[in-house]
């Protein structure tokens, strides 16, 4: 290295460019009008290189802080000329199919950081919306059969320019939504965070000068290189495949090949694309990749751009991983999930005494809304579901936590829900439904309803594992399947995993059950004295402990 370049300050920018990204969050956080964002934590924030490299990113879903980069690139590229960027621009996307976005409803705000009349970095931060116009409140519907039904789009468009906002566009912004105050909040929350941002990456800029921080952010990238470089070199090498029947539709099909210095995901040989909103794009289907790729590789060590160089992802035109426009995309998330937990089983089944067995693995998003019973405003909800994961190898699966792809997010608390919506949550516990038995034993699912006080409510859920359930390793049992119960108000049920629109009216009852996650290990193996507790925490019936655990015979004969 460079002698004039002191190790110790190189190191202190990289932390700082951590910490801002960090500061951004807590900015959109605090300040935000949705409880998706503010409870939730539906959002992320991250800091690129003047080239759009992610530098710096900060806590959230990981595959939201995962498109931020892409969409950084897609600006650059768009704004090419001279002038086109300039101090004090801000730009906001939606459009998975012009660079890093997920779903129109995820909204990307990115700003570029000048020194000077120098470009040295981008702040960008995405959050979910409530709402962003389209066929169905809530902008997510699972009849959609192309993207313009989805709600508006704004293909990388500049919203603030030298510091002055573009009226025309937070017009359109507002006229097309059903929701323009809560948009209008989110969107200023938005601003106010990649301008936080702007102003720590100039305050290190300034400290340490320009060429140093410029140099310290090139050597993170290399240093996130040389670190996957070196954990790919302790994996077993191979290439490994696996054809995996889904809920709907044809089967997913993953090849994943392992060398010295490359991790290739081969998505070629998968359906074409959905007729409806159950496709994601490029983009994303990279970003699923690389949380995968991460979390077997190199979990516990820094992400940025530069940790993912050795990873190659294989893509098919017109498939449901890389869909041609105007294909739908609102229901992506379950995709992401899908294709995560695709890569993840693959490897699994290859190197179980090294990852756990399946999780629920769905958002298991519960979009319903209506008109507050008290204030007669509408309302908007969309509540992403906790639930069970897999058994490991060393432990058991954790109990009530969102899918890993969600990252430190949280549910959103009853009496939030009960204040801002409308509804009222009647009961929030683990559930007793059959499943994840293992000498480690999957983490439990959980039952949620939602009361609906008001008539002319509706719902739309789009779940996956719901036919197919978690899968088992090494002798364990399969997890639960998601899905929702409707009881009506007359007592009828209804069991749905994916509906749109649904009608619902006052005393009618949502009920989510999600997914148990499926068992490590033979269940007959777990230590008695460990059956006896599950029993008496609550995590198992008695009839499940005769049935799965063999608790009476094996009392009886000790």
């Amino acid at each position: 290295m460079n002698e004039s370049y002191d190790p110790i300050t190189v190191e202190i920018i990289q932390n700082s460019l951590q910490a801002a990204a960090d500061e951004m969050f807590g900015a959109l956080r605090r300040t935000a009008m949705s409880a998706i964002i503010y409870e939730v934590l539906d959002m992320g924030t991250g800091i690129t290189d003047k080239d759009g490299e992610l530098a710096g990113s900060g806590a959230g879903i990981p595959a939201f802080v995962g498109v931020l980069d892409k969409t950084v690139k897609r600006v650059i590229e768009k704004f090419s000329q001279p002038g086109d960027i300039e101090p004090g621009d801000i730009f906001i996307t939606n459009d998975p199919y012009t660079g890093g976005v997920t779903h129109l409803n995820d909204v990307i705000l990115v700003m570029p950081v000048f020194s000077g009349q120098d470009l040295v970095a981008w702040t960008a931060n995405i959050a979910h919306w409530n709402d962003v116009g389209g066929m169905v409140p809530g902008s997510m519907s699972t009849d959609a059969t192309e993207i313009f039904q989805e709600g508006m789009i704004l293909s990388a468009v500049k919203l603030i320019s030298r510091g002055e906002p573009i009226q025309s566009v937070f017009d359109i912004l507002t006229s097309n939504c059903r929701m323009p105050d809560f948009l209008t909040g989110d969107l200023w929350a938005g601003v106010a965070s990649v301008r936080v941002g702007e102003r720590r990456v100039l305050e290190i800029v300034n400290k340490y000068g320009k060429d140093v921080f410029l140099h310290a952010v090139e050597e993170y990238l290399d240093y996130g290189e040389q670190v996957t470089l070196a954990a790919l070199g302790r994996l077993p090498k191979g290439k490994y495949h696996l054809v995996e029947e889904q809920d709907q539709g044809p089967d997913y099909v993953v090849t994943v090949e392992i060398t010295d210095d490359e991790f290739i995901v081969d998505l070629r040989d998968n359906p074409d694309q959905d007729p409806g909103p159950f496709n994601m794009s490029r983009d994303e289907a990279v970003v699923a990749c690389q949380i995968a790729f991460k979390g077997i590789v190199s979990p516990d060590r820094l992400s940025n751009g530069g940790t993912f160089r050795p990873l190659k992802v294989l893509t098919r035109h017109g498939s449901v991983f890389d869909p041609i426009h105007p294909a739908a995309q609102g229901i992506y998330y379950e995709i992401t999930i899908r294709l995560h937990d695709l890569i993840w089983r693959c490897l699994a089944e290859q190197m179980p005494d090294l990852l756990p067995a399946g999780g629920f693995a769905s958002v298991c998003g519960t979009l319903f809304g209506g008109t507050h019973p008290d204030t007669g405003r509408a309302y908007a909800v969309i509540e992403p579901e906790l639930g069970g994961w897999g058994g490991s190898p060393t432990s058991d699966g954790n109990p009530g936590q969102f899918s890993g792809l969600h990252g430190e997010t949280y549910n959103c608390p009853a009496e939030v829900a009960e204040a801002r919506y409308g509804v009222t949550v009647d009961f929030l516990s683990f559930h007793d439904e059959d499943g994840g038995a293992g000498f480690h034993r999957g983490g439990k699912g959980v039952r949620i309803d939602y009361r609906i006080k008001s008539d002319n409510a509706w719902l739309t859920v789009a779940y996956t594992r719901c036919k197919v359930p978690p899968w088992p390793l090494k002798g364990g049992q399969l997890g639960s399947p998601n899905h929702v119960l409707i009881v009506r108000a007359n007592g009828e049920t209804e069991r749905y995993s994916v509906v749109s629109g649904l009608t619902l009216n006052t005393d009618d009852v949502i009920q989510v059950m999600t997914g148990t996650g499926a068992g490590w290990g033979d269940p007959m193996e777990r230590p008695l004295e460990l059956v006896k507790q599950d029993l008496k925490d609550g995590y198992i019936t008695e009839e499940q402990a005769n049935k799965y655990y063999g608790l009476d015979k094996r009392s009886a004969s000790t």
